[in-house]
């Protein structure tokens, strides 16, 4: 095997080429890999990387440790956001940015693959199924429990990508209770294309990254590329949705609540 490891554009982002696998890993295990906007900008380079270099033939993704995948968004990112219209327009921005690497990562001309042990939320469940096949071992968990710690809310396109794979019902469900999909409902709801016990995912997810590797190439694009139109031909307008619950003093406060180690106080404002 031959490879070269690169830093990305983040010491906690790496990527690393070998056989035709492009691999990014998240790697910040001690935060759960929750993302910074120096790692959404790594990611959006390996995906420019992976479409560049025809050496390339699969973007696999994948979280350092054993924990997490990836648990989000840095919480301490969303300290700077204000309240009232302002508010609204940063979170209206923020959903923005999170949309442009998401769809970068859809758009990918090579098969994409998620491996996933441990939480994989919020943003990184839109990750997730932002990729071609998910596979994960028995620890993973997949959700967006927003409604029980920072009252804020996805973007119509990161609520189609749920819809897309886990039907209206259960994304409904995920996120009006904020509750999480173990690995076992989440490989029955079609979601993981593999499900492993956590000694195995290693391996699976090599024999994925193989087969995806071995096939034909244009065959692969054109099926990448009919269900991402037919999926993002259901995306609504929603800047009002975003900026009335990113400038609510609901946001606000479970922000603060989650900073605090706090449960927040629901007012509906």
């Amino acid at each position: 095997m031959s490879g070269d490891t690169d830093g990305a554009q983040d010491a906690e982002l790496r990527t690393e080429l070998a056989d035709g696998r492009l691999t990014v890993t998240f790697d910040r295990p001690a935060a759960r890999n929750a993302m910074t906007w120096a790692m959404y900008e790594g990611l959006h380079a390996a995906c420019e990387r992976a479409d560049d270099d025809p050496s390339v033939r699969v973007l696999v993704l994948r979280g350092a440790g054993d924990r997490a995948f990836v648990a989000g968004t840095d919480i301490g990112q969303f300290a700077q956001f204000r309240t009232g219209a302002e508010g609204g327009a940063d979170g209206v921005a923020y959903e923005a940015a999170i949309t442009r690497v998401v769809n970068r990562l859809e758009e990918v001309t090579v098969p994409t693959l998620a491996v996933v042990r441990g939480a994989c939320v919020g943003a990184g469940i839109a990750l997730a199924a932002a990729c071609d096949l998910r596979v994960a071992d028995g620890t993973a968990r997949f959700g967006v429990p927003i409604a029980r710690t920072l009252g804020n809310c996805l973007s119509a396109n990161s609520t189609s990508l749920l819809v897309h794979h886990l039907g209206p019902g259960t994304t409904l469900d995920l996120l009006l209770r904020g509750r999480l999909l173990g690995a076992a409902d989440a490989h029955a709801a079609g979601f993981l294309a593999e499900l492993t016990e956590p000694g195995e995912l290693d391996a699976t997810a090599d024999t994925v990254a193989a087969e995806l590797a071995d096939r034909a190439p244009l065959t692969q694009w054109a099926a990448k590329e009919l269900v991402r139109r037919m999926r993002r031909a259901l995306v609504v307008p929603d800047d009002d949705v975003v900026a009335t619950v990113f400038g609510s003093e609901d946001f606000a406060a479970g922000v603060r609540a989650f900073g605090a180690g706090e449960r927040p106080r629901w007012t509906g404002r």
